[in-house]
Formats: structure tokens, C-alpha cells, sequence
């Protein structure tokens, strides 16, 4: 059977961009990431552990190709020297671990972080494709046909509706709970061929790259997260960590992810400097409404036209949800939808809901404090409390 993984590029953007960050300003930072399952699948996942094993062996020979070299190049936002690192950059087995604990599934990737952090996408669409891959495959392809066309039915119907201020986009951002390589690619051409006005790229690289669409992306968790060990104040680990994405961009790849302290938190250190650098802000927890008001009300307290900024929103998102949140935003602000499992995994069988999430960092605990119940996610209880308590952030 041929491996899952085809390309080292096919990774998503966001890896990339704060891969090469990291690898510029924090080059000896360790890190330690922790694959977690948050819903009970159909079948034990520790079913899948030899299978698992396998595909990493064959992750960790693989080196970048030329033209893949040569399209990452091509980014502006990319540089020469990074590129130089990839082009001799390989996965080392010995820095990822795969056991069982009863049912389930234990992966941890611990080493230098430019070495480990690579790992998470890929493990995520490795679990992902080795689950399905127990369920009738042409069944489920079929229904998610059926599906994706309805979508595009869904479009077009959506486009008949009066104009407002700002246009209506989205994107794929479906590559880590894909349902399959083949069906997220079959997605994204039919996509890109069909839906053009509205569909405006996708997260994975390999395929942007291949279709000539926009690769999309900036920031993950794990990138603002590291700065809560890297040696700054923690009260001030967010601004530190914008204030190195800034020097590093200048002005490129400008939309910052609001939710690893909450988004009161974060607009606390989103100051008039920040607001004005970057182009934006990504939603990924909590009420979706309640955050984009209380974005358009900072921008507003701040005197900043918000319809010069975008609100990217990507937190389970389907096109209906996507449609409403456009309908209440779009006179005020430019808007973009990620769109996730719902396009890459929506085939009538229960999709899985798994992350891989840095955990510690230079050897201290690092922690997400997310706006939603179940997305907080922490090893050290006393560093989440401590944490919660620098930043008043509620239990929940």
C-alpha cells in the first residue's frame, strides 16, 4: 500500500512561517508535543499503532524536493536561508515515540523544536487516514460527493444575495482531519475550478502549489505559546511574541491568532502599534459573534477604520455558519472563513477529533487557555493555574 505522506511540503502554511520564525530567533529552544484524541472514536486507536509506526519510518527518509525547494522560494515572505535549512532538513525517528495506554493512542515528539515541530500535521493526517481507512471507502467517497456538491449548490445560492461591503471568501484548512490525500486534493480542484470567486486557497502547501492557489496562513498556538518559556516576563509573553512575528514579516503574513490567553488577554497587549502592523485577527474559540464585536470595538476605541482589517474566523466552521457570521460582519469589516473538517471530512461517518499540542517548552510547562470549555489544553496543573491567575482568565 503506498504511504500517506507524498511531500514533505504537504504540510500546512502556518508550519512554515513560524517554523522559519523559530528557526531565526529561538534556534535552541526544546520542545515536547502531545498527540491527544478529544472524542471516542468507533474502534480503539490504539488499533492503529504498528500502522502508525510504519508511516513515521517512512515520514522521517523523505527530503524536499527541488521544485518543492524552488516553490517555497518563490514565497516572498520566505527566506534564502530557510530554504538552505530545508533543502538538508530530514525528520529524525529518534525525537518521536508512538505507545498505547489501554485504548488509546500516546504520540510525543521531544527534541530540538526546528526538528520536532514539523511532526504534528503529519501525525494528525497519518492517524486520520489510517482510521478511515477502515470504513467502506466508496460509500463514504461517494457521500462526500454528494455533499461537496451541495456545498457548491449552497454557493451559488449565496451569491444571488444583495451585495454587501465586503466580498465573501474562504479557504481550506482541512489537512490535518482529512478524511484521505486523494479526497482533500479531489476537494480542492473541484473547488478552485468551480467556486473561484469565493474560494481563495487552501492551508496546504503541497496542493497550493500544485493547483496554483493561495497557500494560506500565519500563526498556530504553539508559536505564541513557546514564548511563555522564553525567558520574557510571563505577563508579557504575547506581546514578545508579536513583536518577534513583526521584525521577522515586516509587514507580510499579518494576522494574529487571538485565543492562547483569551481574547480579553489579548487585547489587552494589542495596542495601537500592534493594530496598525498586522492586517488582522483569527478566530479559533469561543462565541464567534461576542469575539468579532469586541474586535470591531477595540479597533473602533483605538480609531481605526475596521474596514481596513480582516477577521479571519476558523473555529468549526461549515458553509452555513460561515454564511451568517459574513451576513453580520460584512458591512464592517473585511471577513475570511477556514473551513476544515466539514470540507475534507464530511462523509457521513463521525469524524475524529484529535490535536497534537506543544506541552513544554526549554523544559518548563507551556499551556493554551482557550475562550471554549474542552479546547484548554495543559499538562501542569499549576502552571494552567498560575497561568489563569497572571492573566484572570475564568476556569472552565
Amino acid at each position: 500500500m503506498q504511504p500517506i505522506v507524498r511531500s514533505l511540503l504537504e504540510n500546512d502554511l502556518y508550519k512554515f512561517t513560524m517554523w522559519q520564525a523559530l528557526l531565526h530567533r529561538h534556534p535552541g529552544a526544546h520542545a515536547e508535543y502531545a498527540f491527544v484524541c478529544r472524542n471516542t472514536p468507533a474502534y480503539p486507536l490504539a488499533e492503529l499503532k504498528a500502522d502508525v509506526e510504519r508511516e513515521l519510518d517512512h515520514l522521517c527518509s523523505l527530503f524536499f524536493a527541488e521544485d518543492e525547494l524552488d516553490y517555497l522560494r518563490s514565497l516572498r515572505f520566505i527566506k534564502s536561508d530557510f530554504v538552505d535549512f530545508l533543502t538538508v532538513f530530514r525528520f529524525q525517528r529518534k525525537f518521536i515515540t508512538v505507545q498505547t495506554d489501554g485504548p488509546h493512542l500516546r504520540i510525543r515528539a521531544t527534541g530540538p523544536q526546528v526538528h520536532v515541530m514539523g511532526f504534528e500535521i503529519f501525525v494528525l493526517y497519518i492517524v486520520n487516514e489510517l482510521y478511515f481507512r477502515r470504513f467502506d471507502q466508496q460509500d463514504c467517497l461517494a457521500e462526500a460527493r454528494v455533499r461537496l456538491a451541495a456545498k457548491i449548490g449552497m454557493l451559488r445560492a449565496f451569491a444571488a444575495e444583495p451585495p454587501r461591503k465586503n466580498p465573501f471568501t474562504f479557504f481550506d484548512f482541512g489537512t490535518r482531519r482529512r478524511f484521505s490525500a486523494a479526497w482533500q486534493e479531489e476537494a480542492v480542484a473541484t473547488l478552485a475550478r468551480e467556486t473561484a470567486d469565493w474560494f481563495k486557497g487552501t492551508s496546504n502547501a503541497y496542493l497550493a502549489m500544485k493547483y496554483g492557489v493561495v497557500p494560506i496562513g500565519t500563526m498556530a498556538h504553539e508559536y505564541l505559546q513557546s514564548f511563555q518559556a522564553f525567558g520574557v516576563r510571563l505577563r508579557d509573553f504575547q506581546k514578545a511574541a508579536l513583536e518577534d512575528w513583526v521584525q521577522e514579516y515586516r509587514g507580510d503574513l499579518g494576522t494574529a491568532l487571538t485565543d492562547v490567553v483569551g481574547m480579553d488577554a489579548f487585547l489587552a497587549d494589542f495596542d495601537l502599534y500592534f493594530a496598525k502592523l498586522f492586517d488582522g485577527l483569527r478566530h479559533d474559540s469561543g462565541d464567534p459573534v461576542v469575539w468579532g464585536e469586541k474586535a470591531l470595538a477595540h479597533y473602533a476605541g483605538l480609531r481605526i477604520d475596521p474596514n481596513t482589517k480582516r477577521l479571519v474566523f476558523s473555529d468549526s466552521l461549515d458553509l452555513n455558519k460561515a454564511f451568517s457570521l459574513y451576513r453580520h460582519f460584512a458591512d464592517r469589516t473585511i471577513t475570511g472563513f477556514g473551513i476544515g473538517t466539514n470540507l475534507t471530512n464530511d462523509t457521513g461517518v463521525q469524524p475524529l477529533n484529535i490535536v497534537m499540542k506543544l506541552v513544554a517548552c526549554n523544559g518548563q510547562p507551556v499551556a493554551k487557555l482557550s475562550d471554549a470549555s474542552g479546547k484548554t489544553m495543559a499538562t501542569d496543573e499549576t502552571f494552567l493555574a498560575y497561568l489563569r491567575q497572571v492573566f484572570n482568565h475564568p476556569s472552565r
